[in-house]
């Protein structure tokens, strides 16, 4: 537990420093870029919504509702929660906006902080960030791959090495009863070998049971009903031209008869993808962290009180995939440094400098400056530092003068020219 005299981050929670800020600017950018060429459109949501709409689309029995969702009351009574993921604020939107009435599919992306309660580890935090993606109106199969190949471009793109692309089918509400049933019966008898979380799990959602690793569970879900073995024949024929899409896109995959999806909103095909990168010496990371995941979800509009409509989405998380690219990439160019710095000597130069570095700005002609510092000798050290073509040089003299002085660093060659003439000077000879 923290101090009490002393004041720092929540644990699970993370800052991110300007050194790092260059790495989440590429994963969105180059998560922008994508997104642009499979014309989604950006889409913004808030941070907090009303906790029904997690515990209606999620499932009052999944881990966000039960363990990690942040809830909090208003003056007013109402309960409140901080976004654990995106696709039910999506959903919500959706309905809310008539969006149904535009031309379908419709085809929206989301970027932004999430925040669960969760123990934190490496590759895991309490507010962490995701790229996440929906397609609305549209219960393709084709759909489906497309999401499986947008996210394995995505950390193509990003040059993550050894992808894992992990696929199955949880069927639908047809067939799933069915299957829900053989399963319950297959871990009562191997209740015992359970872990407690599990034992709970398999009264309350026995499908959440495939999900967990903990290698005593490991055992017995090895030898579980397998999904696959009982879908309805439209479900079949649905992951069926998933797989065969998947293979005609050359995208390689593996089939895991245990994965499911923790929310009970999900039909059909579920997806998540791992790397098989190895660590570094001394590397504290986790190869089978999921870097991106999703499925297909017919069955949350309906959950939320609206007609059904099939929908499919996934989402990426920011922080493992840059855990990943950071050591792996070249540190990054330092930002293109100015070439010309404005070292002022007096309360009049400091007044006209402030003007002045506006007038470049608007130039586009980067200016480094000092302005907290009164010393001329300070600044010019700063110049050198900067390592700058020109140090433009306004003094109590010059302000009187309408003049200001242009030091040429490499040769110590100076000229005066004319205060309202010098960026149109500086222009010229940085040409």
């Amino acid at each position: 537990m923290a101090s009490k005299n002393k004041i720092q981050r929540l644990s699970g929670m993370h800052d991110i420093l300007p050194e790092d800020q260059y790495y989440y600017e590429k994963i969105y950018d180059t998560c922008r870029q994508i997104a642009d060429f499979y014309d989604f459109k950006k889409m913004d949501t808030p941070l907090l919504e009303y906790s029904d709409l997690y515990i209606k689309g999620a499932g009052i029995s999944s881990d966000i509702v039960q363990k990690q969702m942040y809830t909090l009351k208003t003056k007013g009574g109402d309960s409140l929660t901080l976004r654990p993921e995106f696709t039910p604020g999506i959903a919500r939107a959706y309905i809310e906006h008539g969006m149904n009435n535009l031309p379908q599919p419709v085809k929206l992306f989301s970027y932004g902080p999430v925040f669960r309660y969760e123990h934190p580890q490496a590759g895991r935090y309490r507010q962490f960030h995701q790229f996440n993606v929906e397609v609305i109106g549209d219960g393709s199969p084709v759909v489906d791959a497309q999401l499986i190949q947008f996210f394995y471009n995505i950390l193509k793109e990003l040059k993550v090495k050894n992808i894992v692309v992990e696929v199955n089918s949880i069927g639908d509400s047809q067939c799933r009863p069915y299957y829900r049933k053989l399963l319950v019966n297959y871990l009562k008898s191997r209740d015992s070998a359970l872990c407690a979380d599990c034992r709970r799990r398999a009264k309350e959602n026995p499908l959440r049971v495939l999900d967990c690793k903990e290698e005593k569970c490991q055992r017995v879900i090895s030898q579980a009903p397998q999904t696959i073995d009982h879908l309805c024949e439209e479900c079949h024929s649905h992951f069926k031209s998933v797989l065969e899409l998947l293979d005609e896109a050359e995208i390689p995959y593996r089939l895991n008869p245990h994965l499911v999806r923790g929310l009970d909103y999900y039909t059909k095909t579920v997806f998540e993808m791992y790397s098989e990168e190895e660590k570094k010496e001394g590397e504290d990371l986790n190869p089978r962290l999921c870097l991106a995941a999703g499925g297909r979800y017919d069955g949350l509009f309906k959950l939320l009180g609206s007609e059904a409509t099939k929908a499919a989405g996934g989402a990426m998380g920011v922080e493992r995939v840059n855990m990943l690219i950071k050591n792996r990439q070249a540190q990054p160019a330092k930002t293109q440094s100015a070439e010309v710095f404005l070292a002022q000597l007096g309360t009049a130069a400091k007044r006209k400098s402030l003007k002045l570095f506006d007038d470049f700005r608007k130039a586009r002609i980067r200016v480094a400056e000092n302005f907290g510092k009164d010393s001329l000798k300070a600044q010019l050290r700063a110049a050198d530092k900067e390592e700058v073509k020109y140090t433009l040089l306004l003094g109590q003299k010059e302000v009187l003068e309408g003049t200001i002085i242009i030091r040429d660093m490499k040769t110590g060659k100076q000229d005066t020219v004319k205060f309202d003439k010098v960026v149109d000077e500086v222009k010229k000879r940085l040409r």
